[in-house]
């Protein structure tokens, strides 16, 4: 049966595979053996590896017999009989006997029926075939379950999906080094299995995806083909029941070129499905978007947060719309562009006639100097994309109703641009979702550099939407799929709320923090060390992380994969020619 191109995990179950596969060794006697774990003895010319899922079974008086079922974590391998170093030379050269013995730790991950009893040593141990290995990973209770990626084994890996909608949990946090973790190429795969592998059934048209593009224009191109997909890597996503192709609805908003009397996106690979966004001064004071020009985390610790919000509410009740550009007229002054607001309230505010009405109480002269110096630094990296002097309204908003995935493209904008850009379109969306009433269709909402808008110390206004978004956009069908280099720099109530926890390549130092204890030891030592494209996915169901390598993009992840090049259309000559790239992808 197929859904969408996708082949259903209920056929997949009713594979003529039988339940075990070869035996490859005994549970030890050596070792203590418990129901948590256990240590397999290997015969010889049998080979295990870690993420190995491996099987055993106890007859139990009363119980019958009793499946026990696990990952492995360790494999060693040693001389039995050696009792120096300086025997290991000795025994190869055939002077000392000896006999080499494989043993490989299993992290028991299930027991069925749950009779807790340790499996009994001597007793066979097996791969886990078809039916074993969905009974020890629980792929057999995932009444609805998305393709993670392969495991090391060759089979697909899933993840439940009622932990990703809302259903029983929500939420996914991406962690990893920057360039080799590979974390936006694993959180677009994630999109791209939950719309393509039939989980939403009937819901699928109207679930959106909403992605914040920092890095270049890599991103505006996931509804084009990858002209580098081959046969082989078109044949993981046959085994994985996906289609091998790229997004099939994709929107772009950009900001304005700078200097563009009309508005035109700050794009130069694309032309087509590109829509330039902003915000009128109408819009700025109406909607009390102030708040978002202080969006930094010091900000709050300056003193003059309450100041923003005063001048924010006279803003909105004084500034009246002058003509169909956008611009205000506040109390006799007329303003066509974000520096000519912030120059009249540099006016007012310096003013001591007029500084009491605009504060509402009396306000240190040295706050309202920190609050205009703050103000005055953002005029440069906002007067692009906050505006009054474009010659008629049109439809300038980040909106998710042109395409199932709209992506907001931020890489031309400076960070204190972004930081405004990414607040005030999450409370937009928030807000929209809040009087919908209803939680469907989903919002899937895609988030790099989470550490800079959600970090653990201080307050903002993006971080308390953030926070909202983590512990109430379950119940709101919003869904926060969150990367950053470093979990440990992250609000810990964002982290804490993420149902599904993802780890690519670690720094050594970040690995050892508290937040990854997720992780087991052996596997926070393998995440050092891990290649681009694999990730260690722990989901609430399963008690280990599984080892996942995603597969390669099917989709063009920069303008040069992009099967059909759109015409580059741009003011400078030069913009848009290769150059030297310094952010190789994994693939």
């Amino acid at each position: 049966m197929t859904v969408n191109g996708a082949v259903s995990h209920q056929a997949a179950a009713t594979s003529a595979t039988p339940a075990s596969g070869e035996a490859v060794g005994r549970v030890l006697g050596t070792q203590a053996a418990s129901p948590l774990s256990f240590w397999v003895g290997l015969e010889p010319g049998k080979v295990v590896q870690l993420d190995d899922v491996v099987v055993t079974r106890r007859e139990v008086p009363g119980y019958g017999t009793v499946l026990v079922a696990g990952v492995v974590t360790t494999v060693e391998a040693r001389h039995e009989g050696a009792a120096y170093d300086s025997d290991v030379f000795l025994i190869a050269d055939g002077a000392l006997p000896a006999a080499v013995v494989e043993v490989a730790e299993v992290r028991v991950t299930r027991v069925e029926p749950e009779v807790f009893v340790p499996p009994l040593p001597g007793s066979k141990v097996f791969l886990a075939g078809a039916g074993d290995r969905d009974q020890a990973l629980y792929f057999d209770v995932m009444d609805r379950r998305i393709p993670l990626g392969m495991g090391r084994d060759g089979q697909p890996l899933y993840v439940n999906f009622d932990f990703l909608d809302g259903t029983r949990g929500a939420h996914v946090s991406i962690s990893g080094v920057s360039g080799v973790a590979t974390k936006t190429s694993f959180a677009t795969f994630l999109l791209y299995s939950i719309f393509n592998s039939g989980v939403l059934e009937g819901e699928a048209a109207n679930t959106k995806a909403l992605i914040f593009s920092v890095k270049g224009e890599d991103l505006l191109f996931l509804d084009h083909d990858n002209v580098r997909l081959d046969e082989r890597a078109a044949g993981v996503y046959a085994r994985l029941g996906l289609p091998a192709r790229a997004f099939g609805s994709v929107h772009v908003f950009a900001p304005p070129r700078p200097g563009d009397p009309n508005g035109v996106p700050h794009v130069s690979a694309r032309t087509q499905g590109v829509s330039a966004f902003y915000w009128t001064l109408v819009e700025f004071c109406q909607e009390e978007l102030l708040r978002f020009v202080f969006a930094d985390a010091d900000d709050e610790r300056a003193g003059y947060s309450l100041l923003v919000g005063q001048v924010a509410a006279r803003l909105k009740s004084w500034a009246e719309p002058v003509g169909d550009g956008g611009a205000v007229m506040v109390r006799g002054i007329s303003c066509r562009t974000f520096a000519d607001l912030v120059e009249m309230l540099s006016d007012q505010l310096q003013d001591e006639s007029a500084r009491g009405e605009w504060s509402g109480a009396q306000t240190p002269l040295g706050t309202v100097n920190a609050f205009l110096r703050r103000l005055r630094s953002a005029v440069r990296p906002l007067s692009p994309i906050i505006r009054g002097d474009l010659p008629f309204y049109r439809n300038h908003s980040v909106r998710t109703s042109d395409a199932q995935v709209s992506i907001v493209d931020l890489h031309n904008l400076p960070e204190r641009a972004q930081r405004f850009v990414v607040g005030v379109v999450l409370r937009g969306e928030f807000h929209r979702k809040e009087s919908s009433g209803t939680a469907r269709p989903l919002l899937f909402v895609v988030l790099d550099e989470l550490n800079k808008y959600a970090p653990r110390e201080g307050d903002s206004p993006i971080k308390e939407i953030l926070l909202d978004v983590a512990e109430r956009g379950r119940s709101l069908g919003v869904i926060l799929i969150g990367a950053q280099q470093t979990a440990s720099e992250v609000e810990r109530r964002i982290v804490s709320n993420s149902a599904v926890r993802v780890a690519g390549r670690l720094d050594p130092a970040e690995a050892a923090r508290s937040e990854y204890g997720w992780l087991p030891p052996a596997v926070r030592e393998r995440a050092t060390i891990a290649k681009p494209g694999t990730m260690f996915v722990a989901q609430p169901e399963i008690p280990v992380p599984l080892a996942v390598a995603f597969p390669f993009p099917a989709w063009a992840t920069r303008p040069a994969e992009a099967a059909t090049q759109p015409a580059k259309v741009s003011a400078d000559p030069f913009q848009g020619l290769p150059g030297v790239e310094d952010d190789i992808p994994p693939f």
